[in-house]
């Protein structure tokens, strides 16, 4: 988006809102900050100590200060920077704009109320007023916005690799706890997870634990299957455990037929099913 670089501000109206911003600085950062107390989301300013909020102001407004003063490369950087500070701290979308509509009306009616502008150019003062600020509150927003949808999809694909992990818990024994529901998309993962989890750790059987799964239909059960035949294609065996009463009564009411794969009601009885597959057993040692 195009925006008058600060050797484009050659205009009168135009050099009056930039020397008035600049000269007043300090007084327009106080009366914003007053204002915002006042009428902003009180959660904004509680979740921080007063001097990182005090700090953050500043820069919000330099950063809105920066789109006179500033070349559009550096005013791109200061704006990509604190779109990813605030981001952070959990700053809404409605609190920028708030802030944003709240700072221009301060600007706007303290140089009409100083008198600043002829009667004559009024209207010219507006227009180079909206030339400013309009396409300023866009860009805000949009590097917001675009800050936020990465951040919310960095942390989805962290939370997937969290949501169906493959864990060793003995030599040629590994564990897949999952909670939640399944949907397409995870048990796509869950797939993903548990082939390259078995040929990574050499696993010869996998325990897939679903006592965190509220619910088993046909489709998680579906799904279920699949990824214990593809663990069988790779070598290994696949135990389903964690199977409630109500979950059993669920599977056999559904008609699923679970006859490949082998079930066990708790993680500890399919543990120890797994060792005697490995020939291995627990030995309790007697004091």
């Amino acid at each position: 988006m195009y925006k008058l670089s600060f050797k484009e501000w050659r205009d009168p109206m135009q050099n009056l809102l930039k020397d008035f911003i600049a000269n007043n600085k300090e007084a327009i950062l106080t009366e914003w900050m007053k204002r915002m107390k006042e009428e902003g989301d009180e959660r904004v300013t509680k979740t921080v100590s007063d001097s990182v909020y005090a700090n953050l102001s500043k820069e919000f407004v330099e950063v809105i200060f920066a789109r006179i003063k500033k070349s559009n490369q550096e005013y791109t950087e200061k704006l990509e920077e604190f779109s990813e500070r605030i981001v952070r701290l959990g700053w809404p979308l409605t609190y920028v704009s708030l802030g944003l509509t709240t700072l221009g009306r301060i600007i706007y009616t303290e140089i009409f109320q100083k008198d600043l502008i002829p009667s004559d150019r009024v209207k010219e003062f507006a227009m180079v007023y909206d030339k400013w600020m309009t396409p300023m509150m866009h860009e805000i927003i949009q590097a917001y916005t675009a800050t936020w949808e990465r951040t919310v999809s960095l942390q989805k694909i962290a939370l997937q690799e969290l949501s169906a992990p493959l864990i060793p818990v003995f030599e040629k024994i590994s564990v897949m706890p999952l909670v939640g529901t399944i949907d397409t998309e995870r048990a796509k993962l869950i797939m993903e997870n548990l082939l390259n989890g078995v040929v990574k750790h050499r696993s010869e059987v996998v325990l897939i634990d679903i006592t965190g799964v509220p619910v088993v239909d046909t489709m998680v059960a579906h799904h279920i299957i699949q990824a214990a035949d593809a663990v069988r294609l790779v070598g290994a065996k696949c135990m389903l455990v964690g199977i409630r009463p109500e979950i059993a009564q669920t599977i056999v009411n559904l008609g699923i037929n679970l006859n490949q794969v082998i079930t066990t009601s708790t993680l500890r009885i399919g543990i120890e099913k797994a060792l005697e597959m490995t020939n291995r057993k627990i030995i309790k040692l007697e004091a």
